[in-house]
């Protein structure tokens, strides 16, 4: 418990004790109401401050007005017991309400935990300056010792350790990095010491990103939060009126019509009755509540959601649509075979690890690995990239053209098609066929499983989009269980084969796009919902995202799923709950039936059930 709570706990044990003791004091009139008054005001003395505030402010109608009116009209009519147990019950409804949301808030300070402090930056003679993360610019060297927070991205340069990602990942299996390795901020350094040269500035990095990402998340309201904060804004000024009209018309029409004597002590408890009653606490506290405890207990599983809107988006989803390369498959491509033509093995692989040599692509840097030798630059010229087909180059004087068959066939080049699973890039020197490169690239190992899950879970189609080869794509569909794939796609072709499959959606249905690429942030925008990878994605990716997961597992996008509709599920649950029990209790009020007890229930009880609800959202390891 906080101080806060603590004090709050303190308030409402001594408030029971006085009401209890006063109680058997054989004690009447003003004696007995100031002596009333002092339990009254030690449980009610902020709520009564928070009203007049709010009257001040002209901001009347809220909580605290309700709960001040009809406790302040329940002791003036006498009901001194029902008065003060009105607000002690609130209070406590309360104080669950302030223990739930600091249980949620708790989950998001774990993720905030990684914000780092400070950065050990190594100066030119070899020393250590603690600065702050903000100052480090691109290309510094830092230092880590075990035990302390990466606090940007960058490279390892020196050092070997085992690292901590579970506040990232929501996976405790520690993770070994080494020389070469890429290093994202937010780890921790559990044993060796690493030098790092940095990659990107603080504002950019991985961790600061994140950040970003949970903070801003509650801005974003869903249709149900949205629809709660309309119908708070219009239902209590309204239930004002009635419960003022429930107070002054009945005796007003026995004076005028019915000629008999007014009971106006009988129905001004009525209305402050009802007032009791119709307090929205329950579904103005709840709801924020249900969406906020889901996405903290999603953020504990390695799940970072953007928004309760895109937590109510996700919870429709029916079709999932994947990227390949680095989404279901490692996106680690290796050469597996090459095939010469009227040249060696070693100087086919050379020409297209130079042409390939100024790109970033996974298959580019695999051509480079497996050539294995530093890339001369002076070397190369006159580099053109061909989106979609490949690049072409002038390598010593000759024109060297590396790329997918769709090249050779703009090229005009005879070349020898190779009918192998795999990707084939086909290199041609100075319109001449050379030969070709087998690349290989496996699905990640929870992919097959991830598919499955997907399925399990409701989801009616699974849909792959690539850019790779026809026999490729079949071959990686039908070993993981899509139902359909298209493939040889350009960026804005899989723009237009998420609008085709969106057109085909039903009424209600949401289309979720799941990728890791620069080339995949149009169509994660484009898509209802779009979910990025976020350990080996790219910055635009996560950008473009509405959901983020950490450990590039495909196996959480199922658990994704499961816990946005568990938090939906609980949502529509606390709504009907609430509005239901209130319904039921203003008539029975307003008839006179319910007492100020029953008003007690239908606000405080509803509120704790409520609350207590919406903390079931948190819990998500069985899911």
């Amino acid at each position: 418990m906080t101080k806060k709570q603590k004090k709050a706990m303190i308030r409402i044990i001594i408030a029971v004790v006085l009401v209890g003791l006063i109680s058997l004091l054989p004690v009447k009139g003003y004696i007995r109401f100031a002596l009333f008054m002092i339990p009254y005001l030690v449980i009610g003395y902020d709520i009564l401050r928070k009203a007049v505030k709010g009257i001040m402010n002209r901001q009347v109608f809220d909580e605290n007005f309700l709960m001040a009116v009809a406790t302040i009209g329940a002791i003036a009519l006498g009901d001194y017991t029902e008065g003060v147990a009105v607000m002690i019950f609130y209070q406590i409804g309360e104080l669950f309400q302030s223990y739930a949301v600091g249980k949620s808030r708790r989950n998001i300070s774990e993720l905030m935990d990684i914000r780092p402090d400070y950065a050990n930056v190594e100066t030119e003679n070899g020393e250590l300056e603690q600065v702050d993360p903000d100052e480090v610019e691109i290309g510094s060297v830092i230092v880590v010792q075990p035990g302390e927070k990466v606090p940007i991205d960058g490279v390892i340069i020196e050092g070997k350790s085992t690292l901590n990602t579970s506040a990232l990942t929501g996976e405790s299996l520690p993770r070994e990095a080494e020389v070469n390795d890429e290093i994202v901020s937010g780890c921790i350094n559990m044993t060796g010491v690493l030098r790092i040269k940095t990659t990107k500035e603080f504002g950019e990095s991985t961790v600061s990103k994140i950040l970003d990402m949970v903070e801003n998340a509650s801005s974003r309201k869903s249709r149900s939060e949205n629809f709660i904060s309309k119908f708070a804004h219009y239902y209590t000024p309204i239930v004002c009126y009635c419960a003022a009209a429930l107070a002054v018309l009945p005796p007003l029409v026995s004076i005028l019509f019915l000629h008999i004597a007014p009971d106006w002590g009988e129905w001004i408890f009525r209305a402050l009755t009802f007032l009791v009653i119709s307090c929205p606490c329950a579904l103005v506290i709840s709801i924020p509540l249900s969406f906020f405890a889901g996405i903290g207990g999603a953020s504990r599983s390695g799940v970072l959601v953007k928004g309760s809107n895109y937590m109510e988006t996700l919870a429709q989803t029916s079709c999932v649509v994947f990227d390949k390369t680095g989404t279901l498959t490692q996106g680690v491509f290796a050469v597996s075979s090459i095939y010469p033509e009227g040249m060696s093995e070693d100087q086919l692989l050379e020409y297209a690890a130079l042409a390939e040599s100024y790109s970033s692509h996974p298959i580019s840097r695999s051509l480079q690995k497996a050539y294995g030798k530093g890339i001369d630059k002076n070397r190369i010229a006159d580099v053109e990239e061909i989106s979609g087909n490949g690049v072409k180059a002038a390598i010593d004087g000759k024109e060297v053209s590396v790329g997918n068959d769709k090249l050779m066939k703009k090229l005009g080049v005879s070349y020898k098609e190779l009918n192998e699973v795999g990707t084939v890039v086909y290199v041609a020197v100075d319109q001449i066929f050379a030969g070709s490169i087998l690349i290989s690239d496996q699905p990640k190992p929870t992919a097959a499983a991830a598919i499955k899950a997907l399925n399990k879970a409701g989801i009616r189609k699974t849909v792959m989009l690539t850019g790779d080869r026809r026999n490729v794509a079949e071959h990686v569909a039908k070993e993981l269980g899509i139902s359909e794939y298209y493939a040889e796609l350009l960026p804005a072709d899989k723009v237009s084969g998420v609008e085709k499959l969106l057109a085909g959606q039903r009424s209600r249905e949401k289309l979720a796009f799941v990728g890791d690429g620069i080339n995949d942030a149009p169509v994660l925008s484009r898509a209802d919902i779009g979910i990025a990878m976020g350990a080996m994605g790219s910055d635009a990716a996560i950008e473009a995202a509405d959901i983020v997961l950490m450990d590039d597992d495909p196996m959480k996008i199922a658990k994704a799923i499961k816990i946005a509709r568990k938090c939906i599920r609980i949502v529509y649950e606390n709504i009907y709950f609430a509005i239901g029990i209130k319904v039921i209790c203003l008539i029975l009020g307003a008839l006179g039936i319910a007492n100020m007890w029953a008003a007690i229930f239908a606000d405080v009880g509803v509120m704790v059930i409520a609350v207590l609800n919406a903390i079931r959202a948190l819990s998500v390891k069985r899911l």
